[in-house]
C-alpha cells in the first residue's frame, strides 16, 4: 500500500510539474493574445516582443511535429484563401502544406479564377471572401492592393509579397539565424544586392530584432527612403544600426550573414540587360565572403541564378538556403495559427 501511495505521489507530483510548465510557459506566450485577428502586411507593424512570440510558435511546430512526430490538428475546419497575383515555387507549396499540417484547408486562386479589381472592386472581394474563408493571404504586385484588402475584410489578411514589403521571407530568415547562432540581437546582417521588397523587409525585420544592417546597391537600385527611415527610427529603440554603400566589400567587411536575392524580378525582365552592367561586381563568391566573420553565412531567398553568387558559396557548408528555405513553412504556419486563434508553445522559449 506505501509504495502504490508514493507511485501515486510521483505521478501526481510529475502532472503537477507538467502543468505549472505550462502555466508558465503560456504565461510568457502573452504576447500570442494581441495577435489574434490581426492581419500581416509589413513587420514594422509588430512589436519585438510579438514577433518573437511568432518565431517561438515556429519553433515550436517544428519542434514537436517534425523532431516529436506530434500530429497537431489546431486548424481543423478552417479555409485558408491564397490569391497569387505572381507565382511561386516556396510561398505556394509551404502555406498549403503548413496549413494541411494543422489540420486546416486551402482554397488556391490565379489571375485566371480572380482578378483583383478588375472584374470585381477590391472592396467586394474583400467582403465576399472575408464569409468563405478565415485567413487570407495575397501575393500581388501592388501593395495598396493588401491595404485595401485589409481596410475592408473582416479577416486577417496575409502579405504572400508585395512590391514593397515581404515578411514572410524574413520571418524565415530570421529563425534560421537564430537556429545557427543561438540568439539575434546584435549579429550583423550584410546584403548585396538590389534595393527591393526583401531587402526592405530584412531592415525593418533586423532593426526590431536590434541586429546591424550593412547594405551595398549600385546608384539607381537603393532601398526605398521611406523603408529606409522607418528602419532608423527603429534601430534608435533598439540599438540597431543601418549602414548604405555601393560597395559589397565595404558592406560584408565583419558581418556574421551575407544575404542576396535576384537581380531582375518578375516584371522587371525588359530591364534585364540594363540591370545585369549596373551589378557588375556584385556577385558573392568565397573571396568576398573573405571579409566577414569568421563565422560566416549565406542566404539567398530563391529562386537563385549564377550572377547572383557563385556555386562555391551556394553550395557550401557556409549556405543555409535550403534550412532558409524549409523554414519558410514553419513561420507560415505560426502566422497563420497565431492570426486565428491563440496558440501556448510548449518547447522552451528560444534566446533571442
Amino acid at each position: 500500500m506505501l509504495r502504490k501511495f508514493a507511485t501515486s505521489f510521483r505521478g501526481s507530483s510529475c502532472l503537477f510539474a507538467r502543468q505549472s510548465l505550462k502555466r508558465k510557459l503560456c504565461a510568457e506566450a502573452a504576447a500570442g493574445a494581441a495577435i489574434v485577428g490581426r492581419d500581416f502586411l509589413s513587420l514594422k507593424d509588430f512589436t519585438q516582443d510579438e514577433i518573437k512570440h511568432l518565431l517561438w510558435v515556429s519553433s515550436d511546430l517544428k519542434a514537436r511535429i517534425k523532431q516529436n512526430g506530434e500530429i497537431l490538428r489546431p486548424l481543423e475546419g478552417k479555409t485558408l484563401g491564397m490569391i497569387f497575383e505572381k507565382r511561386s515555387t516556396r510561398t505556394r507549396v509551404s502555406t498549403e502544406v503548413g496549413m494541411a499540417v494543422l489540420g486546416g484547408h486551402a482554397v488556391f486562386l490565379t489571375n485566371d479564377d480572380i482578378h483583383l479589381g478588375v472584374n470585381e472592386s477590391l472592396r467586394d472581394t474583400a467582403n465576399v471572401l472575408s464569409n468563405y474563408v478565415d485567413v487570407l493571404l495575397a501575393r500581388v504586385y501592388k501593395h495598396s492592393d493588401l491595404d485595401e484588402l485589409a481596410s475592408h475584410a473582416s479577416i486577417p489578411i496575409v502579405n504572400g509579397l508585395s512590391e514593397v514589403y515581404h515578411p514572410l521571407q524574413i520571418l524565415a530568415d530570421l529563425q534560421t539565424l537564430q537556429e545557427r547562432f543561438g540568439s539575434l540581437h546584435g549579429l550583423t546582417v550584410s546584403w548585396v544586392g538590389d534595393g527591393n521588397n526583401v531587402l526592405h523587409s530584412l531592415m525593418i525585420g533586423c532593426s526590431k530584432m536590434g541586429m546591424h544592417v550593412r547594405v551595398a546597391t549600385p546608384d539607381g537600385y537603393k532601398p526605398n527612403p521611406t523603408v529606409i527611415q522607418q528602419a532608423e527610427i527603429i534601430g534608435n529603440k533598439t540599438g540597431a544600426t543601418l549602414y548604405l554603400t555601393d560597395d559589397p566589400r565595404d558592406a560584408v567587411r565583419g558581418a556574421q550573414c551575407i544575404v542576396t536575392d535576384t537581380w531582375i524580378s518578375m516584371g522587371q525582365e525588359e530591364e534585364a540587360k540594363q540591370r545585369l552592367k549596373a551589378f557588375e561586381g556584385y556577385q558573392v563568391t568565397s573571396q568576398l565572403c573573405e571579409l566577414a566573420s569568421r563565422d560566416w553565412c549565406f542566404l539567398h531567398c530563391l529562386p537563385r541564378h549564377q550572377e547572383e553568387v557563385s556555386d562555391e558559396v551556394f553550395y557550401s557548408d557556409r549556405s543555409l538556403v535550403f534550412p532558409e528555405a524549409e523554414n519558410r513553412k514553419w513561420t507560415v504556419m505560426a502566422v497563420l495559427l497565431s492570426l486565428i486563434q491563440q496558440h501556448c508553445p510548449l518547447t522552451t522559449k528560444p534566446t533571442f
